[in-house]
């Protein structure tokens, strides 16, 4: 089954706290058994790797609640149900969600206060959160995934319309912020051997230059996708210079049997696609930088002991 929202979560939240103060990653296993998810499902990270999707929601669902005066916090990673939290169970509701909790005065103070704080923010309506099935945290992160997208398409376009100096300079900036050894100069005039018996450039894999990566590097249109007999004249260029390794860097695509060729020869040649390429870009700040930051903050337990 997929993980449920967190709104869906809020009435299994509120259920396992009506026996008393409970901690909050009881709250979590005993939820997840409830639900029967898999050990797949209970594992899934956020984005950040620091929590897992599942117990994030879980969180939110706590929050929203105490929002509303139905549990409260009693110490550090702790809470217990309310006294309005039970009549709200004795009610026998099919579901608790936002729509639930703007019942609750201090629930609607809390959802006007949030957008009031902010002076540039328009009006909100109670019936918006009512509806949102995601996170705040799922809200942002969708929104820099959109950001990203949009970043990634403008880079590509650059990128293709760029002279092939260029286009060379900028993997020799990449490949270095990737943490490939050598210097910008040694690394440029490697890449800068195009044609070179069927390889565009070779790059130190290690400070030390104990391995190298020879590299072939296509700035193509979108449409002419890399074919697979591509792939094998790099092969057979990798094998004259008894090179091990291959790097075959692309603005378009790599066809379908390009990718099976590459994953059947018997030397390793990792393929960079347009959409892997900017992605590894925005990933080094290699041709984009930082507009603005934002900082998430949390209570610090700690602080409070």
């Amino acid at each position: 089954m997929a993980i449920p929202d967190y709104q869906s979560l809020m009435l299994p939240v509120l259920s396992a706290a009506s026996q008393g103060e409970i901690r909050i990653g009881d709250v979590v296993e005993r939820v997840a058994d409830s639900l029967a998810l898999t050990a797949e499902e209970r594992a899934q990270l956020l984005p950040s790797g620091r929590q897992t999707l599942f117990a994030n929601r879980v969180h939110w669902a706590k929050t929203y609640l105490n929002k509303a005066g139905l549990v409260e916090i009693t110490r550090r990673g702790h809470f217990t149900i309310t006294d309005r939290g039970k009549i709200a169970l004795q009610s026998n509701p099919g579901r608790i969600d936002n729509g639930f909790l703007t019942r609750f005065e201090e629930f609607r103070d809390f959802v006007k206060g949030a957008r009031q704080e902010d002076e540039e923010a328009p009006p909100v309506a109670l019936s918006s959160i009512e509806l949102r099935s995601q996170t705040p945290d799922e809200i942002m992160r969708e929104a820099q995934r959109e950001i990203d997208a949009s970043l990634r398409r403008d880079l590509l376009d650059r990128v293709r319309s760029a002279p092939p100096e260029f286009f060379e300079r900028m993997l020799v900036n990449l490949l270095l912020g990737m943490g490939f050894g050598g210097s910008v100069a040694d690394a440029g005039r490697a890449l800068g051997r195009s044609g070179d018996d069927g390889v565009d450039g070779v790059i130190d894999q290690d400070a030390l230059g104990l391995d190298r990566v020879y590299i072939q590097a296509k700035r193509y249109a979108e449409g002419n996708n890399v074919g697979s007999g591509a792939i094998r004249d790099f092969f057979g260029s990798l094998d004259r210079h008894k090179a091990t390794k291959g790097l075959f860097v692309t603005t378009s695509r790599f066809s379908a049997s390009a990718i099976e060729t590459a994953q059947f020869l018997s030397k390793r040649i990792v393929l960079i696609d347009g959409d892997q390429l900017t992605k590894l870009m925005i990933r080094c700040n290699i041709g984009c930088r930082v507009e603005e930051t934002f900082e998430i903050k949390k209570i610090d337990e700690d602080y409070f002991e």
